[in-house]
């Protein structure tokens, strides 16, 4: 394995067994991770991207859920082949992650002292005190004033750009060396959005970690992250470096991410366009269509999309798209 391959997903598969039937919410996931990187995750909600990040963890809820297939490689390791007892040290020491709601992450009983102090803990077996006193850096190194105080307060006491800083400095608490940011930034104002993220690429460059930015912001990726992964239906359409992607996307369904993003130099021109659309809505995970999961929305659709799921090959560009008709 490549030294500088921090985590590699193979083929990775988590169904949910339900009364309705099987969900496929990650069907044969396969992207790498590489020490200090940050890769983005891109695609509608339902696709994937939050359940790929959690079977990471393995975090998805079993029942109804489970990773039923591929390997979870972190340096060298098998994720899946782990007892509880082993997945635990390397959860939230090694691989942390940020929630998408902290008000729904952080327990509202215990106080934010508490809950970033037992982390530390655990994987640092520090005693309650010193603990305490890490905890307080940590909340004054991602910003938090007044720490001394905030320690103290519970949950609901805080604001939300608040609770997302407490959240990141319990997930950076134990120096892990990859951070899962699941929407790191839903929900809070636009300038809070942009404190937060100057905030979590800061703390990567001081700790050397890499992060994996799952997100609907196409604008955060272009600027923060070095390579991107496309998501649609449980299946990687598209990867490769953010520019190339930007540039030249291959896949309809990235063409059609992109194209629905207002443009700046039309509002500085004056010239009012209208926003293109991708029609119809993402399926059923219970009921995916046959073929190419784009198909039904697709432009470009022929009858071989019907009958065939195209794989993921490289194309002009230097980037890999699984599409029959690329371009």
């Amino acid at each position: 394995m490549n030294n500088d391959v921090l985590l590699d997903l193979r083929d990775l598969k988590t169904y949910f067994f339900t009364s309705d039937g099987v969900a496929k919410a990650v069907d044969g996931v396969s992207y790498q991770l590489h020490r200090g990187e940050t890769l983005g995750v891109v695609g509608e909600s339902g696709c994937g991207k939050s359940v790929t990040a959690l079977s990471i963890l393995r975090l998805v809820p079993d029942p109804p859920g489970r990773t039923v297939g591929g390997e979870i490689m972190f340096e060298g390791t098998n994720l899946l082949k782990l007892t509880r007892g082993e997945m635990r040290r390397i959860r939230g020491n090694e691989i942390s992650m940020i929630f998408q709601e902290p008000m729904t992450s952080l327990n509202p009983v215990f106080t934010i002292g508490n809950q970033i102090s037992e982390a530390i803990i655990l994987h640092q077996g520090l005693s309650k005190r010193d603990a305490l006193t890490k905890s307080i850096e940590m909340l004054q190194k991602v910003g938090i004033p007044a720490p001394e105080r905030r320690v103290h307060e519970y949950p609901h006491q805080l604001s939300g750009g608040m609770r997302q800083r407490a959240m990141i400095a319990m997930a950076l608490s134990c120096n892990p060396k990859i951070l899962l940011a699941d929407e790191p930034t839903t929900a809070l104002d636009v300038t809070i959005q942009a404190q937060i993220l100057d905030l979590m690429f800061g703390l990567k460059e001081q700790l050397g970690m890499a992060i994996i930015l799952i997100t609907h912001n196409l604008g955060v990726v272009a600027e923060s992250a070095r390579r991107v992964v496309v998501m649609y239906c449980g299946k990687v359409v598209e990867e490769g470096p953010v520019l190339e992607i930007f540039k030249q996307p291959q896949h309809p369904y990235t063409q059609g991410l992109l194209q629905s993003l207002p443009r700046l130099e039309e509002k500085a021109t004056g010239q009012k366009q209208r926003l293109m659309e991708i029609p119809g809505i993402v399926p059923s995970p219970y009921n995916l269509p046959s073929g190419c999961p784009f198909h039904p929305r697709c432009p470009k659709a022929q009858q071989i999309c019907q009958e065939q799921e195209p794989p993921l090959e490289k194309v002009p560009g230097g980037h890999y798209s699984a599409c029959f008709f690329p371009g």
